[in-house]
């Protein structure tokens, strides 16, 4: 679950929360090789296990798989999305490159060089990367480097600097609450932004004061607030 742990904790007292690790991370095993249908599959699953219908949060490339599952179940009768990392104009250089280094990195298992080649490409400050390195988080994102290129396989086509496609998403018609962080890049607003009117049914609000690193504090109550309205 990683930081989404304490996200789930803050809703636990209002919904009853189904919680997952994603392929080959925490303490769920992994099947290659790597399909993004398996992951969609595993929503699927934890669906299943909650009766059929769920509302859906998801973040980062959480948040774009959760979409593409959207597009496939129709149990999920409404979705959150939160910072979702599309690139749809020229405010930030597009990944192609980085998401190369990454899974060439992984291939020759410099899993430390393709932690720093993923921070990197968020744009995370190199001192602040050699910092990390320091710090016990490091070894947490090592053991989980391996599956970085999943993320890649799931947003990269959504990171080149072009508009999103019309109607792409007119599936989509359950209520959905896309959100991002007030002090978080201009790239990633505009993304959000573009995909809450490419959506048919979704809202759309910037968090004061939140970035990319989640704040349960700050964020479970737009989640309630969101949940709980009704149609």
């Amino acid at each position: 679950m990683g930081p989404s742990r304490p996200l789930a904790k803050a809703l636990g007292g209002h919904f009853t929360v189904y919680s997952y690790d994603r392929r080959g991370r925490g303490e769920s095993g992994d099947t290659r090789p790597y399909d993004t249908e398996r992951e969609v599959e595993d929503i699927e699953a934890v669906l299943m296990a909650a009766g059929g219908e769920a509302f859906v949060w998801g973040m980062s490339s959480g948040a774009m798989l959760a979409l593409m599952a959207t597009t496939r179940l129709p149990g999920i009768t409404k979705l959150a999305l939160y910072e979702a990392p599309l690139i749809v104009d020229g405010s930030r250089a597009t990944t192609e490159a980085d998401w190369a280094a990454i899974r060439a990195a992984v291939a020759a298992g410099q899993l430390g060089e393709a932690v720093r080649a993923f921070l990197k490409s968020v744009g995370m400050p190199g001192l602040l990367i050699a910092l990390m390195r320091l710090t016990p988080i490091w070894r947490k994102l090592k053991a989980v480097a391996r599956t970085l290129p999943y993320d890649g396989a799931i947003v990269a086509g959504d990171q080149l600097g072009k508009p999103l496609i019309s109607g792409r998403w007119a599936s989509v018609t359950p209520p959905v609450l896309v959100s991002d962080g007030g002090k978080s890049p201009a790239w990633m607003r505009h993304g959000n932004r573009a995909l809450a009117e490419a959506l048919p049914n979704a809202s759309y609000v910037t968090l004061a004061g939140q970035n990319h690193m989640l704040k349960a504090k700050a964020h479970a109550p737009v989640l309630v607030d969101f949940f709980n309205r009704q149609p």
